[in-house]
């Protein structure tokens, strides 16, 4: 949907990261509009552990969304590197994806795609969660042409079980996919694979997960 550049604000002579749709996308307004929607609900949740957006704009036939730079990694690129974190470093990256949905929700914002691609781990060891892309507002009447009724938004193998049958997502969803991300963090890989999305989903819904003692066998 889009990429992400690393520039220099020269008015306040900072590091930012800018993150431009791609133009394929540009075209279309309901892209246009999803990619509005994300820089209004992150730039409305001042947060230590959700990523800040400065702006957003069109420039010639560009949009953009200007934001702030986190020096470091993503959680999906550690654990493609290390395979999984220990419990203690997974229980603390949870706790602070927790802070960050906790205030997004009482602001009346569910993320509804948290996954480690979105969860970014900065050089100093703070945690903060990105895109807010597919995010909505727990009061906002149902957008038909961003969500068609029974359509599946997010990732499927992060889907909480009502989002995987294309109902509502509500604050629980952001939580149980966080307790996907913190099985996955501990176990080395998520609960439910499959050759595709919709086998997933379909184990989101109806399968149990393999207990984690079966798995570490110091949990």
């Amino acid at each position: 949907m889009a990429d992400v550049f690393l520039a220099r604000d020269l008015l306040l002579d900072r590091p930012v990261a800018i993150k431009v749709l791609f133009p394929e996308f540009a075209v279309d307004p309901n892209f246009v509009e999803r990619f509005r929607r994300e820089a209004q609900s992150a730039a409305n949740l001042n947060h230590p552990n959700i990523v800040g957006v400065y702006d957003w704009g069109k420039y010639a036939n560009t949009y953009f969304m200007a934001m702030e730079y986190v020096q470091g990694r993503t959680l999906a690129d550690i654990l493609r590197a290390n395979g999984h974190v220990n419990s203690q470093q997974a229980a603390e990256i949870a706790s602070e994806v927790s802070a960050a949905l906790g205030f997004a929700h009482r602001n009346g914002v569910v993320h509804r795609d948290i996954k480690p691609a979105n969860i970014l781990i900065g050089a100093n060891g703070q945690v903060k969660v990105a895109d807010f892309g597919i995010a909505r507002a727990m009061n906002a009447p149902t957008e038909s042409n961003l969500t068609q009724a029974g359509s599946v938004m997010g990732t499927a193998t992060y889907f909480s079980p009502e989002q995987a049958q294309g109902a509502q997502p509500d604050p629980r969803s952001d939580l149980y996919s966080l307790g996907i991300v913190l099985y996955e963090m501990v176990a080395g890989r998520p609960p439910f694979t499959g050759e595709n999305p919709v086998s997933i989903a379909y184990k989101q819904v109806h399968d149990n997960p393999q207990p984690l003692n079966q798995i570490v066998a110091d949990i």
